[in-house]
């Protein structure tokens, strides 16, 4: 009988970590383009997550227009002329966590992972594989990951007489302080 009601609980226990989410709706992306002749930096604290610890699934999304710029015009030349947010209006990522299976979400720690999917952004969808570092600490959880992209990969033209004031390469910094997500 020891064992029966053991084996119950244990097959509950998993099922009930297979169900957890976890999301947030605050999330930062940050975006910073190291040039000769200028540095340019963008926050958005708007950015949602959703990660599903049975599967390890990972979605992100941002709203390109929610991009907070020191200089309101910089933020003004970046959503017209460059990301064109009138049409394009959110970037998102949708992949994997390759090895959810040894995250913790549960424990403290800090978990290293490599997370692989698709970004899309201006309209054009790229596979990317970033590093990303979970950190659970008190039950709170935190997702970090900074990478580099190009803007040429998503279609996104820097005109010839700017191209000393905008990097071939923009540093994107992601953190999310994820939440368990009740039914």
């Amino acid at each position: 009988m020891k064992k029966i009601t053991f084996l119950i609980v244990l097959i509950a226990a998993a099922f009930g970590a297979n169900a957890q989410k976890y999301f947030t709706k605050d999330g930062s992306i940050k975006f910073f383009s190291d040039a000769k002749m200028e540095k340019i930096q963008a926050t958005n604290n708007k950015a949602t997550c959703v990660v599903d610890a049975a599967t390890g699934d990972i979605q992100w999304s941002v709203l390109i227009k929610g991009f907070v710029f020191e200089n309101a015009f910089m933020g003004e030349h970046f959503n017209e002329t460059y990301m064109e947010s009138d049409k394009f209006d959110k970037a998102t990522f949708k992949g994997k966590i390759e090895n959810i299976s040894a995250i913790n979400f549960k424990a403290d720690g800090v978990y290293k992972s490599r997370v692989s999917g698709e970004l899309t952004m201006h309209g054009v969808t790229k596979k990317v594989a970033v590093d990303a570092v979970f950190t659970v600490k008190g039950g709170a959880i935190t997702c970090d990951s900074k990478f580099f992209v190009k803007p040429s990969d998503y279609g996104i033209v820097i005109p010839g007489d700017k191209s000393d004031s905008i990097s071939n390469n923009i540093e994107i910094t992601v953190k999310g302080n994820l939440q368990e997500l009740k039914k």
